[in-house]
């Protein structure tokens, strides 16, 4: 075996490990992005991961190593990689395929984190791809408004505004029925 290949399937055990490791977490701020479409989500997911395996043997991801492309931290890059396939999805032409029927609207209970949970998601399926982006980038992932305007490629104050804008129309989606299930 040359030194090569040696490289290729220790650089592919190293991505096998990443992909494995991050899955769980790419796949719920998929949901939260997708606002619960379960399937879109996975095929975000593993759109992320094609392309993060496309650049995994380009990119050094040590520091202080002078060969290739250097990004400081493979989970955020995947996670801004993730973003941007989903607000490219609905610019693509399969993206207007809709499935028939529509889901029922979710009963109000309060029964527990699962019902606060689908309710929010229901919510969040309400708002345009920029407003759940923004809203999951700075809430689900906490990320800070900077890194949330690099990874939208926007400003810092679009990005406050937007938040602003977005907190300001899932609340009214809400209305009170989210205090119903927060008091319990």
């Amino acid at each position: 075996m040359n030194r090569r290949s040696a490289a290729r399937r220790s650089e592919d055990s190293e991505f096998r490990e990443f992909a494995l490791g991050r899955f769980d977490q790419l796949y719920r701020s998929a949901c939260m992005l997708t606002g619960g479409d379960t399937h879109l989500a996975e095929d975000l997911v593993q759109e992320t991961l094609v392309r993060m395996h496309a650049i995994w043997r380009r990119t050094t991801w040590l520091p202080g190593i002078s060969t290739g492309k250097r990004i400081d931290n493979p989970t955020a890059y995947a996670h801004s990689v993730l973003v941007r396939r989903f607000l490219s999805h609905h610019r693509l032409r399969s993206s207007t395929e809709r499935p028939v029927g529509e889901l029922p609207d979710l009963p109000v209970r309060a029964t527990g984190d699962s019902d606060l949970r689908l309710v929010l998601i229901h919510a969040l399926a309400q708002l345009s791809d920029r407003d759940r982006a923004v809203l999951v980038l700075r809430y689900w992932e906490d990320r800070s408004v900077e890194e949330t305007a690099d990874i939208l490629r926007s400003t810092p104050g679009a990005v406050r505004t937007q938040s602003y804008r977005a907190l300001g129309r899932l609340r009214s989606l809400l209305g009170d029925r989210l205090g119903d299930l927060i008091t319990r």
